[in-house]
């Protein structure tokens, strides 16, 4: 199953058509996207069996993020021992480096982003797991059993300010408004042959500078939900943003910055792509 936000109201993907899901319900869900999550169960057990209209075609630009208001953002660091290397940092052993990213950081697939004046703004895709209920103490087995699905993320990065200090400021560092896109849809673990072996890449201008595949996560999204859960209950809706492989700005020689008039497409294999503009 696949979902999407399509102008700020939940919709089901059929045949690359979307379905109005309050409208097919009558009501029985509600429009807000963000809503759905609290409902996952039910709501799956009513997709899977409702019948459904056609669904009217939609432009991307139309999309907003699949998760438009979660509670909780965690976002995990040093996820990939290339990547790890290339910041300079030994690779986490027991708990992952976990911080956030802010609620007004979420925008949609297709975005404009304004630069911070006088930065050294980076990339980073990377895969999104959502929670669908409640999850405390849960295994690496069953973990899951709790995601509602997976999507694309970018973690856009402002290093001067990530940096700044006698400690880095990961969080504010990456929570200017539209670092933090999602979509274009959330993906829901079965339509996938390995949900924990996929392909993500990165391209600046069409250069690809970042490609990989989640079967080399240090701490793949099932340890990552137990480890996470053992110290703080996940709530239905919450977003995880699995870590990034090697490839950033920030890791070359020379370092590289994105610009005024770049492009940057993010892919995850399976959900689709992310595709942002810089402006200053």
């Amino acid at each position: 199953m696949r979902i999407v936000n399509l102008a700020g109201r939940l919709a089901l993907l059929r045949d690359g058509r979307a379905v109005d899901v309050q409208r097919a319900g009558a009501g029985r869900f509600a429009a807000d996207p963000q809503a759905v999550y609290e409902r996952w169960e039910e709501f799956r057990a009513w997709a899977d069996t409702a019948d459904l209209p056609e669904g009217e075609p939609f432009a991307a630009t139309d999309l907003g993020p699949p998760t438009p208001l979660p509670r909780q953002t965690f976002a995990i660091g040093l996820n990939y021992r290339d990547h790890a290397a290339e910041s300079g940092f030994d690779v986490p052993e027991g708990l992952p480096l976990v911080f956030t990213k802010y609620a007004t950081a979420i925008s949609g697939p297709v975005s404009q982003v304004r630069l911070p004046e006088g930065g050294h703004t980076d990339w980073e895709v990377e895969l999104v797991a959502v929670i669908g209920r409640r999850t405390e103490s849960v295994s690496e087995t069953d973990a899951w059993d709790h995601v509602a699905g997976l999507t694309a993320g970018q973690d856009i990065s402002e290093r001067l300010l990530q940096q700044s200090g006698p400690a880095p400021q990961f969080s504010v560092g990456k929570s200017y408004p539209g670092f933090a896109p999602l979509g274009p849809c959330l993906v829901t673990p079965d339509e996938f042959n390995n949900p924990d072996d996929l392909e993500l890449s990165c391209t600046v201008n069409g250069e690809e500078v970042q490609k990989d595949r989640t079967r080399d996560l240090i701490f793949p999204v099932p340890t990552l939900i137990a480890r996470l859960s053992a110290v703080l209950p996940l709530l239905p809706g919450d977003v995880i943003f699995t870590g990034t492989p090697a490839g950033v700005g920030f890791g070359r020689s020379p370092q590289r910055w994105l610009a005024p008039g770049d492009e940057l497409v993010s892919f995850v294999e399976g959900v689709g792509e992310l595709r942002q503009t810089f402006v200053e």
